[in-house]
């Protein structure tokens, strides 16, 4: 079979899956849309071990560069002086430095994952209600963003390494 036509078979398959694991009994240990986010993640680093090992080290990276820059938008009063918007932007732009400095450590060096997770982890944190708390970010729960985001880059690196293995098999090219 061709790889695309293999893949029109999985990714439906485990896209089944990981919707109602993430639905039913795993509801708020990951969430799917950052599952998704770093599925697709794996296929555009290479679909591979590499891909693998690069989306899960990186997303999380990215996660604790967004939760860090969280905690300091939060604590340190710039906001009052030169506007919420500027300050956040300002503390977005750093934690997006140091993300790509650190890629020049090669566990770290696949700049796109560590951005997935610094943007879905404000994603999260500015769309999800009560989240962007000092309480929320240094409690350890599954609200905490860190460790959300953290279990839903796993999440969606491991569906996309099986979603290619399981394309993989049914592949005869």
């Amino acid at each position: 079979m061709k790889t695309l036509n293999a893949l029109a078979i999985s990714l439906p398959v485990i896209s089944v899956i990981a919707t109602y694991l993430a639905l039913g009994p795993l509801s708020g240990v990951y969430l799917i849309w950052v599952a998704f986010v770093f599925w697709a993640g794996f296929f555009a680093l290479g679909a591979d071990m590499g891909a693998f090992k690069s989306l899960i080290l990186c997303g999380i990276l990215g996660a604790i560069l967004a939760w860090a820059g969280t905690l300091i938008i939060l604590n340190v009063p710039l906001a009052d002086s030169i506007g919420l918007p500027l300050w956040a932007g300002i503390v977005v732009g750093a934690a997006v430095a140091v993300g790509v400095l650190a890629a020049n450590n090669p566990l770290f060096d696949a700049i796109p994952a560590t951005v997935f997770g610094i943007a879905t982890s404000f994603g999260y944190l500015l769309q999800t209600p009560d989240v962007m708390t000092n309480e929320m970010l240094t409690s350890v729960s599954l609200q905490n963003s860190v460790i959300l985001i953290s279990a839903s880059a796993i999440a969606g690196a491991v569906f996309g390494l099986i979603s290619g293995k399981f394309a993989g098999a049914m592949t005869s090219e």
